[in-house]
């Protein structure tokens, strides 16, 4: 969860809430968002949150691509038949006739030979690799190739295609095209292995749509702090996908992550009940490196340990103003005031007030000390001006 928008930490109801959480106990991990691989678009990047970005993994649900030349190509798709048999077929690549045509939108394919073909399209989004099938099977086209942009990278997705489909990374879609414009007459197979565990050789790795630092709201704090397996996650899925009446979906995106790392912290406070959120959040980061390693974690021989309250003077550092930091902070002492309110008749005349102080919740008995004000305003503006009286009282509170 998180905000797409990079507000302040003192408007950003989500760090707010997970700092709250922190003052109680309680480690809070989240998503560090899907805008990569644009930089500076990591979201939740409070210090006290464990951010999370997503890795690939080693499982595939392959779908090999093999050129008129012989050279084999693997990408995904969630398109398997059981009783499918490859043959070579015509390629075409529609960027040729036009811009909508090169990303298979809708109607762009009605004025291109693509019957019988294997058509290549270029992908945009993975949530509308589905769309771009359906445009050239409703064309006639035998099987899509799907190619990757650059700023996609090799991250591929397997998707329910409705008909033979492959996602190929950008360096191996550079070698498609490489083949189309070598020969006047070039063909291709889409054949499909089912799932593969541990073929991949570049896993894991960042994802492609992983948001990315530099931290633009706490320049000082490295982050995503951690990845975690996020690319292609079978997950419990709410919503019907298509006409598939399983409850499942394969799913990617740091949403599918976070949970991962959750689960992660969970283990951990589980060996070390008596840990805090910034100690579980240090043997994450820390033994992981950059991609999460459980099992270092559980026992990393040493950790940054931090109490809530250490993060306030960083706050302050950041510029922060007394009062955008105690809506962070919250208040840790309740006042009451009675009178609220003094009425004064004539110059020199005396008046008393009770002030009662008592420590809330948040407050640890092992804190020292809180410092705040009581501020008397007067209700009318000094002479004619707009400016009010205001008397200061500052006060220091021990705890016992």
């Amino acid at each position: 969860m998180g905000n797409l928008v990079h507000y302040p930490f003192f408007d950003d109801v989500f760090v707010l809430g997970a700092f709250r959480a922190i003052q109680k106990g309680i480690f809070v991990s989240c998503s560090a968002g899907n805008g990569g691989p644009l930089p500076s678009s990591v979201t939740n990047s409070a210090p006290w949150i464990l951010t999370v970005g997503a890795s690939t993994i080693d499982r595939e649900i392959r779908a090999t691509v093999t050129l008129g030349n012989n050279v084999e190509l693997h990408g995904q798709s969630l398109f398997q038949p059981t009783n499918f048999h490859p043959k070579q077929l015509p390629i075409v690549d529609p960027s040729t006739y036009s811009a909508s045509a090169a990303f298979c939108w809708e109607g762009s394919l009605k004025n291109i030979d693509v019957k019988g073909k294997i058509v290549i399209c270029q992908v945009v989004s993975t949530a509308l690799i589905t769309a771009q099938g359906q445009e050239v099977k409703d064309n006639g086209g035998a099987g899509v190739i799907l190619i990757n942009r650059a700023e996609d990278g090799d991250t591929t997705s397997p998707e329910p295609h409705v008909l033979p489909a492959s996602n190929l990374g950008y360096k191996d879609g550079l070698r498609v095209l490489d083949y189309l414009n070598s020969t006047s007459s070039p063909t291709a197979a889409i054949s499909f292995q089912g799932t593969l565990i541990g073929k991949s050789k570049i896993a894991p790795q960042v994802a492609s749509f992983s948001s990315r630092g530099p931290n633009l709201q706490s320049p000082g704090i490295l982050k995503p702090d951690i990845i975690g397996p996020g690319v292609n996650i079978l997950a419990a899925w709410g919503e019907p996908v298509d006409n598939a009446t399983t409850p499942f979906n394969v799913v990617s995106g740091t949403s599918m992550s976070c949970p991962h790392l959750s689960g992660v912290a969970a283990l951990i406070k589980s060996a070390h009940p008596n840990w805090s959120p910034a100690a579980i959040k240090s043997a994450i980061f820390d033994m992981g490196s950059g991609h999460v390693n459980p099992s270092k974690a559980l026992n990393p021989g040493l950790v940054y340990d931090i109490e809530p309250d250490d993060y306030i003077p960083y706050l302050c550092g950041l510029g922060y103003s007394d009062k955008q930091v105690r809506s962070l902070e919250g208040a840790g002492v309740a006042v009451t005031i009675v009178p609220s309110e003094i009425k004064f008749k004539e110059v020199n005349e005396k008046a008393s007030y009770s002030v009662t102080f008592t420590r809330l919740d948040n407050v640890a008995r092992s804190s020292d000390v809180g410092q705040g004000s009581l501020v008397w305003s007067s209700l009318a503006a000094v002479a004619d001006g707009d400016d009010r009286y205001e008397v200061v009282s500052t006060i220091a509170v021990n705890f016992v």
